[in-house]
């Protein structure tokens, strides 16, 4: 475990270590999530990864489905309208 001290202002310095296990050494946006008492850290990579990961278990490879073919559908309608 590792121990981090926030400032007054609500800054807080994490580990370099754990910074390097999820991928952000160098930096990068978070998302934070209040779960109960605790705040989840997560990378924008990994909630975009995991948001995708659920679309194709949903929608699987249906034609039509992702999207770019949604954006085409609202085009073609628009240009008929």
């Amino acid at each position: 475990m590792n121990r981090a001290k926030v400032s007054a202002s609500g800054k807080i310095t994490i580990p370099l270590e754990l910074l390097r296990a999820i991928g952000l050494a160098d930096g990068g946006d978070v998302l934070l999530e209040l779960d109960g008492r605790d705040i989840r850290i997560r990378t924008v990579a990994e909630v975009v990864a995991q948001a995708q990961a659920l679309s194709r278990q949903l929608l699987g490879d249906r034609a039509g489905a992702s999207v770019d073919d949604f954006l085409k559908e609202r085009r073609s309608e628009a240009e008929r309208e």
